[in-house]
């Protein structure tokens, strides 16, 4: 299950997808508009800031704005840049971290659904996901 910070880290970038790169915006707006306490939605782009997902500026011209172009930032990379790794089970980031791991029959379902997952999350941009055509992420089309 993704966090809820990891959900208005989605829905924050989302926000900024829906508008002209060279608009910036300010993070009480991106807020109000999404229903989340601003205090997150700052904390959140600090950290998406750090990243390289968005750029911030203060003052009265600056805001926030994507790093670049919707179609380069994916759904995974979002996820991860709060909640890291996406996996479905600890035993399958990585190996060692299951002791039955060699004669699990269960890890290579996991294991399995667990790349599938993370294929599709990478495939989901945010310019599809701005302009409603983010289902051709979920077939790997482009």
């Amino acid at each position: 299950m993704i966090t809820r910070q990891a959900d208005y880290a989605v829905r924050s970038v989302l926000d900024l997808s829906l508008r002209p790169e060279e608009q910036a915006a300010f993070s009480r707006d991106i807020a109000e508009r999404q229903s989340i306490p601003a205090s997150f939605v700052a904390k959140i782009l600090t950290r998406l800031a750090r990243q390289g997902i968005v750029q911030t500026q203060r003052g009265v011209t600056g805001g926030v704005r994507l790093s670049r172009p919707a179609e380069e930032i994916s759904l995974l990379e979002v996820i991860e840049a709060i909640d890291g790794p996406v996996s479905l089970n600890l035993c399958v980031r990585g190996p060692d971290l299951c002791p039955l791991e060699q004669n699990c029959r269960v890890h290579p379902i996991w294991d399995l659904l667990n790349t599938d997952l993370r294929q599709r999350l990478q495939n989901i941009t945010f310019a599809q996901l701005a302009d409603g055509t983010w289902t051709t992420g979920l077939t790997g089309e482009a």
